[in-house]
């Protein structure tokens, strides 16, 4: 099979995967159902994916590759850093709360063997949060902001822009927000850090 053949093959089994996985969850989930959904033979997913696992593992490691080639994008628009950062913030919220990311979190919950979780982690945070503190430590060089580290200023952004929102998500005790309510969640992060990185706030070492 051609690349990109096998390429589209893999997108729509995993589109029938996502379905799925938010219809029924991961234990609910099969690969035969799967399999059945994209109109591909059950040995097909076994051979590309080895088992459910993998499979999950290869969805997470897609969604991670979006994740960051989006905020890449974002991130090297324009000389300001402050300025790229909030741009950033819509489209990491988006992401974030996102319905495909949801279903992933939930899996990764049901996952006993913490694989799943491992894989989140690595092609989540500690793929997106050394992204967002080089935009800081560049902010801090023009004194643009004040924390005691990149690291500190980048956490103190993550926590306003998501803050519980993606755990209440997962936990399906709040909706997925619309396009006008990520862009007001993110302007209003933006605005409260910037008022919590101006100085004021920060006590002596």
């Amino acid at each position: 099979m051609r690349e990109e053949k096998r390429a589209e093959r893999r997108a729509q089994i995993e589109a029938a995967a996502y379905k799925l996985l938010q219809k029924n969850g991961y234990d609910g989930t099969s690969m035969l159902a799967i399999a059945k959904a994209a109109k591909a033979s059950n040995e097909t997913l076994y051979r590309w994916y080895g088992d459910k696992n993998g499979l999950f593992n290869a969805m997470v490691a897609s969604n991670a590759t979006l994740i960051k080639a989006s905020l890449s994008e974002v991130l090297g628009m324009g000389d300001d850093p402050l300025l790229r950062l909030k741009n950033s913030g819509p489209v990491l919220l988006a992401m974030l709360q996102g319905a495909r990311a949801i279903a992933l979190n939930r899996a990764a919950a049901c996952d006993k063997t913490g694989t799943l979780g491992q894989t989140l982690s690595r092609g989540g945070r500690e793929e997106v949060f050394p992204m967002i503190c080089a935009l800081m430590a560049r902010a801090l060089e023009a004194e643009q902001i004040k924390a005691r580290s990149a690291q500190v200023a980048a956490g103190w952004f993550i926590a306003l822009l998501i803050g519980d929102l993606q755990v209440r998500r997962v936990i399906g005790t709040a909706p997925e927000l619309t396009g006008s309510e990520i862009s007001l969640r993110a302007q209003l992060a933006f605005e409260d850090f910037m008022k919590l990185a101006d100085g004021k706030l920060l006590t002596k070492p």
